[in-house]
């Protein structure tokens, strides 16, 4: 069971630290020197969720590996985030984009997870879904503001989101074995939080004038360590310097 459990916190703690890594890429690219600094925070708010997810799942292995040592001395393989949030930024529509679905994704999660059986799980989540809520609103705020905007920021935020219909179902993945954990309340089922997902979006879509969600061939399996390319080149960056110099403190 302390194996379902690690893999269930490298999820947990890999979607936001893969997230967080894409949003620093923003870091003096922004459209404005406020939205500079709002996705910096959003990234900062993710990383810290990271850390605490990690830690704890280095714990739980009980190999002596700390959160640092999991982020960053793991191949792409071993990574149990999913496929969405490795995605390129693309240009802000499309990060706005990604933003919204996989905040309100895991707004709906971590609401969830505040009620965990397991009390670190629990105290993570009440941390974050603080922050988290934010992360949905002003996300929200964005897609409106856009798809609602000149013909082509409207264009713009339908070509992001086009982009990517094709990764939703791998969000809500249950493994079979982690049901085990969710009948005890450590978890929450993933799959049971679609139908209010799925009715979010389709609110926001519709005051921004978007078009609804497409019907599209989902590509999935990134909690299964099958990712796209874009998690390795990812990585390559993220990973450099402290592969380079594994022993290294400072």
């Amino acid at each position: 069971m302390s194996d379902i459990l690690f893999r269930s916190l490298l999820e947990l703690g890999d979607d936001s630290l893969i997230l967080a890594q894409r949003l620093c890429e923003w870091c003096g690219q922004a459209p404005s020197v406020e939205v500079d600094l709002s996705l910096s925070n959003l990234g900062l708010d993710l990383m810290g969720q990271a850390t605490l997810f990690l830690g704890y799942a280095g714990e739980v292995e009980g190999k002596g590996r700390d959160a640092d040592r999991l982020a960053f001395h793991r191949d792409a393989e071993q990574f149990r985030n999913c496929l969405l949030v490795e995605q390129p930024n693309g240009d802000f529509g499309q990060t706005m984009a990604r933003q919204f679905l996989f905040s309100t994704y895991q707004l709906a999660l971590f609401e969830g997870l505040v009620g965990s059986t397991d009390p670190r799980i629990a105290e993570i989540a009440a941390k974050a879904v603080k922050e988290v809520r934010y992360h949905a609103d002003i996300s929200a705020d964005w897609v409106i503001r856009l798809g609602d905007g000149t013909e082509e920021s409207h264009q713009r935020m339908v070509d992001g989101f086009d982009w990517f219909w094709r990764f939703i179902d791998d969000m809500f993945a249950v493994d079979a074995n982690q049901r085990a954990l969710i009948d005890q309340g450590v978890l929450v089922d993933r799959a049971a939080l679609r139908p209010a997902f799925d009715a979010r979006v389709a609110e926001v879509l519709a005051e921004a004038t978007l078009p609804a969600a497409q019907p599209v061939w989902q590509v999935g399996a990134g909690r299964e360590g099958r990712h796209t390319e874009h998690l390795s080149h990812l990585l390559g960056v993220m990973q450099q310097l402290p592969r380079a110099h594994p022993e290294a403190a400072w």
